[in-house]
Formats: structure tokens, sequence, C-alpha cells
């Protein structure tokens, strides 16, 4: 299944009041449609969740009811932002590969005052 596919069925919903679960997000969304998973990102630090989840629905259709819908409805006193969710773009790119000093000039120099080089070939390949 295609990436684009699942961002289509998958909505960011944004605002939740602290007293928000994964439980009550799910009942806040199933009269929409069957869901798929519901997510809740927790802060690492604190264990709290961050005002965000995401709901995965099966249907695209679903979603897009959802959102006609949960945009700017309430929960717990707090008033929801239901959009699409975008595809996370924190993927490592080619360039994250390469050593930081790889570039560094005052690496190269050091490397040459003792009588190293840097292969540059390597580096641009």
């Amino acid at each position: 299944m295609s990436e684009s596919q699942i961002t289509k069925r998958t909505v960011y919903v944004g605002g939740l009041a602290e007293q928000v679960d994964k439980k009550v997000l799910e009942a806040a969304f199933l009269p929409f449609g069957d869901l798929r998973s519901v997510e809740i990102p927790v802060d690492m630090k604190s264990g709290a969740h961050r005002g965000f989840g995401f709901v995965e629905f099966m249907e695209v259709e679903d979603a897009e009811d959802a959102i006609d819908n949960m945009h700017h409805a309430e929960l717990y006193g707090r008033t929801l932002r239901v959009n699409l969710a975008r595809a996370a773009n924190n993927k490592p790119s080619t360039e994250s590969n390469r050593p930081i000093w790889a570039d560094d000039f005052f690496y190269r120099k050091k490397l040459q005052d003792e009588g190293l080089g840097v292969d540059d070939e390597a580096l641009d390949a």
C-alpha cells in the first residue's frame, strides 16, 4: 500500500486536553468509520501526551467525514483541529550518512599537518 494512500486515511487531531487518552480519542472518531489505529505521541521526559494524536481509518471517505465533522469540534472543553496528517520528514538523507568532519577545513588541515590526507574523490562519490 502506498504511503500517500495511508496519509489520505490518517487524520491529525490537535488541541487534545490532558484527560484524553487513546480510548477517548477512539470513541470520538469511531462513529465515522472503522479505525485501523489510534496513536497519541507521549513526551519522553514528562510521560504526558503532547496534545495531539493521529487516527487512521480503514477508508479514505471515513477520514474525510471525520475531518468535516470534527474540525473545530469540542472535546473536554478544548477545540479540536482535525486535518489530514502529513508524512513525516525525518527520513535520513544521503547527506546525513557523511561524517560531520568530512568537509571541515580545519580537520583537513590537521590531517595534512600530520602527513595524512583526505581522499577527496571518495568524498565526492
